[in-house]
């Protein structure tokens, strides 16, 4: 049986690094910053949807036992799908979800959220097995990477909806879900990074995945600054 402290010590291990992003994405909206409740509805969604989604992922894993990219693409838009249910029943649909840079507040928060759990999952296997340094290095490499790939993937989309802001619902769902077809593609093509080319995969990856977060915050800055009549894409 595992024992509270492991569990305490997993769920800190992956829980704090996400909020410590978290602030970090807040202060970009200290403006106009959304509501506490908001915020902490949709992170806990997040962690909710990582609970939700894993039956589905095993299922996959049953029916593509030998298929390993077919696997890894059904992972992924299990996954962003998830994440942008979190993020649309925790702010999106929500009255507070009125300026360009709300939607990718909420989706953030969202991925964070999902990231939090999954990071825990992944640090409890090896606190289990008492092996400790295992679990540090595997939190701080999700903390660099993996966490990252789940905020860009989200941030696409919340980016597109930011530009769209403006844009009639027709359009606004069109530009989403060409970037929902965009967050599936670049997670599908990290995890296979990760699992199939080693470690040139690995820093590849994670280079990437840097440069894309560098090129989320200038689309923050950029959506910050549309208003009413400047509808963006």
């Amino acid at each position: 049986m595992i024992s509270s402290k492991i569990i305490f010590y997993a769920l800190m291990g992956g829980i704090l690094p996400a909020l410590l992003w978290l602030s970090f994405w807040l202060r970009e909206d200290r403006k106009h910053p959304e509501p506490k409740g908001l915020i902490g509805k949709t992170f806990l969604l997040g962690m909710l949807a990582v609970i939700l989604v894993l039956p589905f992922q095993k299922g996959v894993e049953r029916l593509f036992p030998d298929a390993m990219v077919t696997a890894l693409f059904l992972w992924a838009v299990l996954e962003e799908v998830f994440k942008f249910a979190a993020g649309y029943f925790g702010g999106l649909h929500s009255v507070e979800d009125n300026e360009p840079v709300d939607p990718i507040i909420y989706t953030i928060t969202a991925a964070l959220g999902f990231v939090a759990l999954e990071n825990t999952l992944f640090i409890l296997g090896p606190l289990v097995g008492e092996d400790v340094p295992k679990s540090i290095i595997t939190g701080n490499l999700r903390f660099i990477g993996a966490s990252l790939l789940h905020v860009l993937s989200s941030g696409l989309i919340g980016v597109s909806l930011g530009f769209s802001f403006y844009k009639p619902l027709r359009a606004r769902v069109r530009i989403a879900s060409l970037a929902m077809i965009g967050a599936v593609a670049l997670h599908t093509v990290f995890n296979i990074l990760i699992l199939k080319w080693g470690d040139a995969g690995t820093m590849i990856s994670f280079l990437s995945v840097w440069a894309g977060i560098v090129l989320l915050l200038f689309a923050f800055e950029m959506v910050k600054t549309l208003r009413r009549g400047n509808t963006g894409l």
